[in-house]
């Protein structure tokens, strides 16, 4: 719909609204199909934007509850970012464990989040990456931790959709599980994902 049908004045042209049954892990499926929808977007110069305070009217669709939205608006090729590894992150060392793979983690380390919190740890077990939710305690702005561990959630599910892009560009083969993390999990560490990798 456009953009200012909805609660959200960032000078978009439309938001795309995300609806889902709460089913176990629907907030890291959510950000994992929605990056592949950003990235393809991008792909077409369409600027998008994650909107976690957006708000609309139609907060249930088909039975489905309002999960997030996206704004986009068409914009010119160089209004994008020249460079990805000018961005401010993390250090790696403060977001994986291991050596193995660091040439996946130098990439991934990129992964955008909401408010640049980068809510994940991986730690390497041989050829096993355990992607854990990370909540430093006492870290979390101004946000209700509710908010912040909602938000963080579908982030875990944006980084687990660039993991894979660059684990399958690198030419690895891999299988994964997905562990049942929600809203109501306020750890420091949440394991989210197991993945094993078989070759390059």
């Amino acid at each position: 719909m456009k953009e200012n049908e909805t609660s959200a004045n960032r000078g978009a042209e439309y938001a795309i609204l995300f609806y889902s049954e709460k089913k176990d892990n629907y907030l890291q499926n959510i950000g994992f199909i929605g990056q592949q929808l950003d990235l393809y977007l991008v792909s077409k110069d369409i600027g998008t934007l994650w909107y976690g305070a957006g708000k609309t009217k139609e907060m249930e669709y088909n039975g489905l509850p309002f999960v997030t939205m996206m704004l986009i608006c068409k914009v010119p090729t160089d209004s994008f970012r020249k460079d990805m590894f000018k961005s401010k992150r993390k250090e790696l060392t403060e977001i994986w464990e291991g050596t193995n793979y660091l040439d996946i983690a130098k990439i991934v380390r990129y992964t955008p989040s909401s408010c640049n919190t980068q809510p994940w740890k991986v730690k390497e077990d041989n050829n096993i990456l355990n992607i854990y939710r990370y909540r430093k305690e006492g870290k979390r702005g101004i946000m209700p931790i509710d908010k912040v561990v909602y938000q963080n959630l579908m982030d875990i599910g944006i980084f687990f959709c660039f993991l894979d892009i660059v684990l399958e560009f690198s030419n690895y083969s891999f299988d994964f599980d997905i562990y049942n993390d929600n809203e109501k999990n306020y750890n420091e560490l949440n394991l989210d994902f197991k993945i094993e990798i078989k070759k390059a």
